[in-house]
């Protein structure tokens, strides 16, 4: 589009423009394509003066710059810009954040800036984060390795004692457990046994060796969720977790940025999980506002004082604090409070917790766009409304009266609990959307309403609505607990972005990974998104769900479409359907899958296209003559449409056996829920078509990012060293 479609014609006398008008402005559209062509050449002239600067210069043009300086990327960068990096959608979005991973701008940047710190441990942590990424403390682990002491000579007239050494010659001190706590880890100051294994090995990891030098990498990122409210296990003994769901979440620090570009990072700067030792030792660096959490009650403005706070061992829920105190247990996300000195109003905390990618509902920011001309209603405390099916009764209201037009946006502007059953009863033409503001976390819970009926989020659409005015759906940015969502009638779009429908409809309190399980899912057989006799096309973004059921009639309408992409479908277990209709049939619907985890079997009518997409359980299709997988993991013994470079089918009957998706966490809730675990086959962590990881983070684009770094710390790391990567989390 042109910048000025008319400033060329606005150039001419007034008499020419009159005339052109009189005869249907020929002369005004001629100009305005001129204009066109004029506003690409000028763009391209201010293009080519952006691309003498690394800052501004286009992504085809940072290898030139870098080979001015001797940057070298990752082989693949060309095949990347080779496709294009212009071209809008997604796919484009996907590879510039690859080219991002091959060759970062701020690498190229300051490479010859780096080359005059080459050897340092504080640049090794500057090039984890802007090369891969990653927070990152470098440890020289020849400071850290056990050393026999000298013999000491005395009376030969020099002392031959050498006490530089005498800390690492030592036993350990078993009254230090500050020290035995961090021992082995990146904070860690124990001396250790040699590890005769290279640091920098990719086969088996290496330890603490003479010439070692570790970068200990945390690949979680750090969440917040801010000012909402607590779980109650027990009221009767004032028991409560932080985590809205009942389940046990780890704590994490909330990152301080380093003061200078010479600090070596401090256990302060990296998301690491909050200890028990730690916390007691530190209390008042972790706890208040602005910090890793604080806890408020009984609706007061100022949280709970310092001096009231203790650290607990709330395992099984055994301790018990005396009057006045709160206990906290930050491995467990654990909160007790006195006998005589409980809540009355509730209880509210925030907190930061770990997870791998902005998926589900959560506070990050998301990228999206306001129309000026769409009504927004407001939900939330100090807001017009205090209730969602208050601020959709006034937009249905505004809709009939023709106060508004058929787009409405419901925005929940506050990271609360909202408990209420929720009925959308869309007519012809309505377009609603309800989504969490940004830097907010709603969570939905649908509670058992009605003893006679289903208690699901439900959507339903007139009988009456045509193909041309059916109504579409936008949820964005919740979280839904409790009962799922139920879909029926004539309905348009369903679109599903950036929120999370916990799997088994809610999680099971007390588990915990100290105590040997898991918060199980409350009801893992139920579904998370019920699809009944609806001609919805549905699209599910950047979202974590349970099982999908769709009830159609298979005779007298067409399979309706699902699209999932960059999103977790998860059945609670390999051997349950995540995807089926009622009693494990087909599912009337023909699937796209793109960059997709699948835990649990798919049975459905057709799949169209299934790209660099995991299906842990069996895939049974039943039209297996159209569509296509692609670079994908189905088990051995499913049935598909053609495959092109799948898994395990490239290993051979021999590597079937060993080539399958293994997670740090197939259990929602978890830090490493969906995360390719660290023994995974290579198959699966660079199988997809572009050698990242198949599954829901393949836009992490993580192997590249590790090869990237591997190559600068080769260059970087200091003369005569074996420099590796340790993954912390």
């Amino acid at each position: 589009m042109s910048r000025e479609p008319d400033g060329l014609a606005e150039l001419l006398p007034q008499w020419h423009r009159l005339r052109d008008s009189e005869q249907g402005e020929p002369l005004r559209a001629l100009l305005a394509v001129i204009a066109e062509q004029v506003d690409l050449v000028r763009t391209g002239v201010e293009q080519s003066y952006d691309d003498w600067f690394v800052e501004t210069a286009a992504e085809w043009v940072l290898p030139y710059l870098g080979d001015l300086v001797g940057h070298r990327p990752l082989p693949g960068y060309e095949r990347v810009l080779a496709t294009g990096l212009k071209d809008g959608g997604d796919a484009a979005g996907s590879r510039r954040r690859l080219a991002e991973a091959l060759a970062p701008r701020r690498d190229v940047a300051a490479t010859v800036a780096n080359r005059r710190r080459k050897g340092t441990l504080a640049l090794l942590e500057e090039l984890s984060e802007s090369v891969a990424g990653w927070p990152a403390r470098a440890v020289e682990f020849s400071r850290l390795v056990a050393h026999h002491q000298p013999v000491k000579l005395y009376g030969s007239g020099t002392e031959a004692a050498d006490d530089r050494r005498r800390g690492r010659g030592r036993l350990v001190d078993l009254r230090d457990g500050s020290a035995l706590d961090l021992a082995g880890g990146p904070f860690g100051t124990v001396a250790q046994s040699v590890n005769v294994r290279r640091a920098g090995s990719s086969r088996r990891q290496g330890g603490h060796s003479p010439a070692g030098v570790g970068l200990f990498v945390w690949r979680l990122k750090p969440y917040p969720v801010t000012g909402a409210p607590a779980y109650c296990i027990d009221r009767a003994r004032n028991l409560y977790t932080f985590s809205i769901l009942g389940n046990d979440s780890p704590l994490v620090t909330r990152p301080e940025p380093e003061p200078s570009a010479t600090h070596i990072a401090t256990i302060d700067n990296v998301p690491a999980y909050i200890s028990r030792r730690q916390l007691a030792d530190r209390l008042a660096d972790y706890y208040g506002p602005g910090k890793s959490f604080t806890i408020w009650r009984d609706g007061q403005d100022e949280p709970v004082p310092l001096s009231d706070i203790v650290v607990a061992d709330l395992s099984h829920w055994r301790y018990r604090p005396k009057r006045g105190q709160v206990a906290v247990d930050p491995v467990l996300g654990r909160i007790a409070f006195g006998s005589r000195s409980a809540p009355r109003q509730g209880v509210w905390v925030t907190y930061h917790y770990a997870f791998a990618d902005d998926l589900g509902g959560g506070e990050y920011d998301r990228d999206r766009v306001t129309p000026p001309a769409d009504e927004v209603y407001r939900v939330g405390p100090r807001q017009t409304y205090r209730r969602i099916m208050d601020a959709y009764a006034q937009w249905r209201n505004d809709r009939r009266a023709g106060r508004c037009g058929p787009d409405g946006i419901i925005e929940i502007t506050h990271s609360g609990a909202y408990q209420e059953q929720l009925d959308f009863d869309l007519e012809p033409g309505d377009r609603l959307e309800l989504r969490a503001a940004e830097g907010t976390r709603p969570v939905i819970r649908l509670l058992d309403w009605y003893s006679n009926r289903p208690d699901a989020l439900n959507i339903r659409a007139q009988e009456d609505c045509g193909p041309g005015d059916a109504p579409r759906i936008v949820l964005d940015g919740l979280l839904v607990t409790g009962r799922g969502i139920h879909v029926s009638g004539p309905v348009g779009t369903l679109v599903l972005r950036h929120c999370t429908l916990v799997p088994g409809w809610s999680l099971e309190p007390g588990g915990s990974p100290t105590e040997g399980r898991a918060s199980e899912p409350h009801s893992p057989e139920e579904p998370s998104l019920v699809l009944d006799r609806t001609t919805a096309c549905v699209s599910i973004e950047r979202s974590i769900l349970g099982t999908i059921e769709v009830i159609g009639d298979e005779v007298h309408t067409d399979p309706l479409h699902l699209h999932l992409s960059d999103s977790v479908l998860d059945a609670t277990g390999h051997g349950r359907e995540a995807l089926s209709a009622p009693d494990c049939r087909h599912a009337h619907a023909v699937l796209h899958a793109h960059r997709t985890t699948v835990i649990g079997e798919v049975h459905t009518h057709a799949v169209e296209i299934a790209e660099n997409s995991i299906v842990t359980g069996r895939m049974n299709v039943a039209r297996r003559g159209v569509g296509c997988l692609r670079f994908s993991y189905v088990p051995p013994g499913s049935r598909t449409p053609r495959r092109h470079r799948c898994q395990p089918d490239l290993g051979g009957p021999g590597r079937a056996r060993l080539v399958r998706p293994l997670f740090s966490s197939e259990r929602y809730g978890t830090p490493g829920y969906a995360q390719l675990a660290a023994g995974v086959a290579e198959e699966i962590r660079r199988g997809a078509e572009d050698g990242a990881e198949m599954g829901a983070f393949h836009d992490l684009y993580q192997p590249q990012r590790e090869d990237s770094l591997r190559a600068r710390l080769a260059e970087y790391a200091p003369a005569g060293t074996d420099a590796g990567i340790i993954p912390v989390t």
